[in-house]
């Protein structure tokens, strides 16, 4: 363990997921991104009045992430309180990691249906977005940026699950605070580099690496929980 109490190889893992999520960050949000930019008057949308509020949501947008991970996290303090429950709740986070793998790569798409445990909070969160736009300072950036970090998502709920899992609300905020940076460069980045990193995340050999990659990661997470692995499973 971390001396932090955060421990690293789940954090770079959480972060990998991320980045190879990003095709499909790309497809959900690539599009809010360009009308949040194209909304801004013309007299108001500088390269640095844009990069501002570009930057603006995507904190909000984390920092819904980490909020929503220390609550599965903290849910999940109430759930391990027996063996058998935490044992459960590893091999469901397991399950969840695997399903997010077969997803990226485009072999099974489960998660879409996941996505619609969160619809209903959606609709009631979405009007209150509306009354942020147009944006055009940073703070209603950051403001639209958490209300959006709870659009209903397969990855972040797979991501949930782990941290629902870890069972302690500090490293499950750190866990998705992770992954929402992993997101990060398919929605910083625009124009003819977006084209470029879209068609490479998108490539089928970059989605089925990535896929073995956590499905590797996964095995490796229900491996410890057997009596034949280290008994310790990861946090």
């Amino acid at each position: 363990m971390d001396p932090t109490g955060l421990d690293l190889p789940p954090l770079a893992a959480a972060f990998v997921f991320g980045l190879l999520g990003g095709a499909h960050c790309i497809g959900m949000c690539g599009g809010i991104m360009s009308a949040l930019s194209f909304a801004v008057p013309p007299s108001m949308r500088s390269p640095t009045r844009l990069s501002a509020l570009l930057l603006g949501y995507n904190v909000g947008r984390i920092t819904s992430y980490m909020a929503a991970g220390a609550l599965a996290a903290s849910l999940g303090t109430l759930l391990t309180l027996s063996a058998e429950l935490r044992l459960a709740l590893q091999l469901l986070a397991a399950v969840m990691l695997i399903l997010m793998a077969l997803y990226i790569a485009g072999w099974w798409k489960g998660l879409l249906g996941i996505e619609a445990l969160g619809k209903r909070l959606w609709r009631h969160l979405e009007p209150l977005g509306r009354r942020l736009m147009p944006v055009v300072k940073v703070p209603q950036a950051v403001g639209l940026g958490a209300i959006w970090g709870w659009l209903p998502c397969g990855l972040v709920y797979a991501m949930l699950a782990w941290s629902l899992a870890i069972a302690d609300p500090w490293r499950g905020a750190a866990l998705m605070g992770a992954f929402g940076l992993g997101t990060l460069p398919a929605l910083l980045v625009t124009g003819f580099t977006a084209r470029q990193l879209g068609a490479l995340i998108r490539h089928p050999a970059t989605r089925t690496l990535a896929a073995l990659s956590i499905i590797a990661f996964a095995l490796w997470q229900l491996w410890v929980l057997l009596p034949g692995g280290s008994g310790i499973a990861p946090h």
